[in-house]
């Protein structure tokens, strides 16, 4: 639902009245000057409207020291996978199905996408919407965008998607929370896949990833579809290794770019029957009885399009598998 511009303003109305006194953290630095610039050049804000804005925003060192440690760095699959394939989280997984189950239903037959699936990307994500972040998504995009080099580009660019977002749904920027990397709501969307993939899936003519599971549903069903999920498709695949190429066959990377063909004749030998010129991804990790080897195939490269690491998207397979037999026998 779009707005006249005007009335996302009148929410600024009285923003930076606190700055007269003291100092802000943002609102007078070079580089923030040069974004209020663009964001007026480029996109029709109006200036003195977000320097009102940057005197309310902060600095967070705790976002800072957050982003240095995912646990996907940090930590090997044994105890990674710990962390989310537990009796918990598959029982909360089983109660979100049971209260959602017509909603799920209309989700998997519009865009193809397993239940079970939508359901665990929800419970990785925020516990089924109980953890959905505490901090100012303007707080966090404009730390990482101003004060982490590393990916100041990729933060800017968001909290750029973000003020346009706050602007298109008609919010005050300063009121909406998530992660410390700006993720946002149910499914935690950042503000260019909100604007991209988020949907108004009970067409109430608002988009409410934040509270309303309808829409989170539809939504998250909606994005792997855009990235071209397979209906009906395998997802990964165990394998065995044997000889001195195996490493070979290790991909770089999360894009597949060897065949199974490719990968046998390097020692790899998948455990189901997969098309020998079909691509896969092939991995290696750490498991709690040793080395694991998995065959990634095109829905298992679809999970890594929503968070960029492997060991997150075999946790998603497999609490999906999980909560779809924990159903099953309830």
């Amino acid at each position: 639902m779009r707005l006249r511009k005007g009335l996302w303003f009148a929410l600024l109305t009285g923003l930076g009245a606190s700055a007269a006194v003291q100092a802000a953290d943002y609102q007078s630095q070079p580089q923030v000057q040069a974004f209020i610039q663009e964001m007026a050049n480029n996109h029709g804000f109006a200036q003195e409207q977000l320097h009102g804005l940057f005197t309310e925003v902060e600095r967070k060192q705790s976002i800072l020291d957050a982003i240095s440690r995912p646990a996907e760095r940090a930590k090997p699959w044994k105890d990674y996978r710990k962390i989310f394939i537990t009796d918990q989280r598959i029982q909360r997984g089983v109660d979100f199905w049971k209260q959602h189950a017509a909603t799920l239903a209309r989700a998997e037959q519009t865009y193809g996408v397993p239940a079970e699936v939508i359901v665990s990307i929800i419970g990785v994500e925020t516990f089924y919407g109980r953890i959905t972040g505490n901090f100012r998504v303007i707080d966090a995009l404009s730390t990482l965008g101003f004060d982490y080099p590393p990916r100041a580009d990729f933060f800017k660019k968001e909290l750029r998607e973000f003020l346009l977002l706050s602007r298109d749904q008609q919010v005050n920027p300063l009121t909406l929370k998530g992660s410390y990397a700006g993720a946002m709501g149910m499914p935690q969307f950042m503000p260019s896949s909100y604007r991209a993939y988020a949907v108004d899936f009970d067409n109430d003519g608002h988009i409410n990833i934040w509270s309303n599971p309808v829409d989170a549903i539809g939504s998250v069903a909606n994005y792997f579809k855009v990235h071209g999920w397979v209906t009906g498709g395998a997802v990964v695949s165990r394998a065995s290794v044997s000889g001195s190429r195996v490493d070979e066959g290790l991909t770089q990377g999360l894009d597949p770019v060897k065949t199974v063909a490719e990968l046998a004749e390097l020692g790899w030998q998948s455990e189901d029957n997969l098309p020998a010129d079909m691509l896969v991804t092939a991995y290696r990790l750490e498991g709690a009885e040793g080395n694991e080897h998995w065959l990634g195939q095109k829905n298992f490269y679809v999970i890594t399009r929503y968070n960029r690491s492997v060991m997150y998207a075999l946790a998603v397979h497999q609490l999906a598998g999980e909560i779809r037999r924990a159903r099953g026998a309830n």
